[in-house]
């Protein structure tokens, strides 16, 4: 058996959450609680490779991505009060 991961962001969006998934473009949902954009984002991904497939498109695959956190000082990012 062959296993996807695929790297999920879920951020509060005043409204309650709102979860992407970088690597597939076009894969965003929201929900009340993160548990909720959870279950929408498991659904919605597996629609779209579901489509890939259909298309006889490639499934990307997460290890193909670098993600890299950058932090700034105030002084680098111009803020200094």
């Amino acid at each position: 058996m062959k296993f996807y991961t695929f790297r999920t962001i879920i951020e509060p969006d005043g409204k309650g959450y709102h979860g992407f998934v970088p690597i597939l473009p076009g894969v965003h949902t929201c929900g009340a609680t993160v548990k909720d954009v959870q279950k929408n984002l498991k659904e919605a991904i597996a629609c779209h490779v579901q489509g890939l497939v259909k298309d006889k498109e490639r499934i990307p695959r997460e290890e193909e991505t670098v993600e890299i956190v950058q932090t700034f000082s105030e002084q680098e990012l111009s803020l200094s009060y």
